[in-house]
């Protein structure tokens, strides 16, 4: 038995009410329903970090966790926060840096590493890598990331 459930949030800054099914998980309600498909599904069991996105301000996995739960909350996106300007420093030290190839991986890091800098703009080499080590790239190896996030922290 489908169980269906309404839901009001702000997404991107935007007010938004659906029904959706009970346990549909926040990305992919933000991908199917709303079509915001910068947020990727990877391993679907929050180990990837590819679907991060912010909720009420922090980072959160969007596979984990249910679309009604995040009723009443503000969600964005890596679409909302790129259009805002706010990863415009990340995003331009990621393409001098060289720190993305395939790109699937991309978006989780830009929000892990947004928040980080928010948190701890001093963050040094060793705490870049702890508080990135959730979000799985397989194309980079890291230290460009790594290099990346250290040059965006001085814009």
């Amino acid at each position: 038995m489908q169980t269906n459930v309404d839901i009001t949030l702000r997404v991107n800054g935007a007010a938004v009410s659906r029904r959706v099914e009970a346990r549909m998980n926040l990305v992919d309600f933000l991908r199917e329903e709303l079509g915001l498909t910068g947020s990727h599904v990877g391993c679907e069991h929050g180990v990837c970090g590819a679907c991060t996105v912010r909720v009420d301000g922090r980072i959160a996995r969007g596979c984990l966790m249910v679309a009604a739960q995040a009723d009443g909350a503000e969600v964005w996106t890596i679409e909302g926060l790129s259009d805002t300007g706010e990863l415009r420093a990340l995003k331009d030290a990621f393409v001098e840096r060289n720190a993305l190839q395939c790109g699937y991986c991309t978006p989780g890091m830009l929000l892990t590493a947004a928040e980080l800098l928010e948190r701890r703009p001093d963050a040094g080499r060793a705490e870049i890598r702890r508080f990135l080590s959730g979000n799985y790239c397989r194309c980079t190896g890291y230290e460009a990331i790594v290099d990346a996030v250290e040059m965006a922290r001085g814009r």
